[in-house]
């Protein structure tokens, strides 16, 4: 059975202070303030075309951070979807240090079953000169009391951070590997209007990522991932709401996590050539049939690489070929 899910924002709410790259508005595309109703609505929605739902999200905002009252309301009206079991379990987002014991028994009578944690970087200089508010350390406290007490934890980084580079990146990565999360979500940094980060862009204080760049060290920490047995359930931001409006620069696009699939299966290919001894000619490159794209890139741009070097590639597909797994 094909199962849905509501995702439900709450920009802003909560948060403490402004992060030099956020404006939740423009991210979400909401400017209302969530309620009950809304709720209700969104699920009656979802469920019109689906017989049953897996979860409701709320994201956007540091969730637990809201006023008290309000947080739980709008967890007691989605709880009373898990006890009819029309959906499975609450997903939540919110900061590092908006996450403690009394708040995690809250979470629990609610029936809230994942909880994402906006980690971004695992640099205190880089948080700090993004205004997160937060250090390394709570990233690592958080994660540890929420996987202690059973709940689904994922963590959310970000590449091209103001201060950031690479090497950070991989480091970020690396670390929150540590941390074993169930899922990880990974955005390069987009300078969106109305932000910090706008403002040092247009003096010329921050360089942001091209594309290119980003699928580069986006690939690289995707593959790290894939090694661990981690899932990245999201990689670039999604081109709804008002992204494409508040867009100043940076690295976006709405094939991203393509594109750094086929960087992977590039190297791949290139690590399966040199270890072969094969320096040109024409090869034969079998990987699943469901990575036949991905292997030949977005407008056959591995292909032409590979042609550059001398490789005259053609790609087919073998069935039980592992994810990024390359054979000649």
């Amino acid at each position: 059975m094909k199962h849905t899910n509501v995702a439900l924002f709450v920009p802003h709410e909560g948060c403490p202070n402004q992060c030099s790259f956020c404006n939740q508005r423009s991210i979400s595309g909401s400017t209302k303030r969530l309620n009950v109703k809304d709720i209700d609505e969104a699920v009656a929605t979802a469920l019109k075309t689906q017989a049953q739902g897996r979860e409701i999200a709320f994201f956007g905002g540091s969730f637990t951070a809201i006023e008290r009252e309000y947080m739980i309301s709008l967890l007691r009206t989605a709880a009373k979807y898990i006890d009819n079991r029309s959906f499975t379990g609450i997903r939540i987002s919110t900061r590092p240090d908006a996450v403690d014991e009394e708040i995690c028994e809250i979470l629990k009578k609610y029936k809230v079953s994942a909880v994402e944690l906006g980690a971004q970087s695992m640099d205190d200089e880089v948080l700090s000169l993004n205004n997160r508010g937060h250090t390394a350390g709570d990233v690592v406290r958080a994660s540890r009391l929420l996987k202690a007490l059973g709940f689904e934890l994922g963590l959310q980084m970000m590449t091209g951070l103001y201060g950031s580079d690479d090497n950070e990146s991989i480091e970020t990565a690396r670390k929150i590997i540590e941390l074993s999360p169930d899922t990880v979500r990974i955005y390069p940094t987009v300078v969106l209007r109305g932000t910090e980060l706008a403002r040092l862009y247009e003096s010329g204080e921050y360089k942001p990522q091209t594309t290119e760049q980003a699928v580069k060290i986006c690939s690289v920490v995707l593959e790290m991932f894939h090694e661990a047995n981690i899932p990245v359930i999201r990689l670039g931001l999604h081109s709804g709401g008002n992204v494409m409006s508040g867009y100043v620069a940076g690295a976006f696009h709405p094939s991203l996590g393509e594109l750094c699939k086929g960087e992977i299966y590039l190297r791949r290919a290139r690590q399966a050539l040199m270890q072969a001894g094969i320096e040109k000619g024409k090869v034969k490159l079998f990987v699943k049939p469901e990575a036949i794209s991905q292997m030949t890139g977005q407008k056959r741009r591995n292909i032409e690489a590979l042609k550059a070097e001398g490789y005259d590639c053609r790609v087919l597909p073998r069935d039980g070929l592992a994810e990024y797994e390359v054979i000649m």
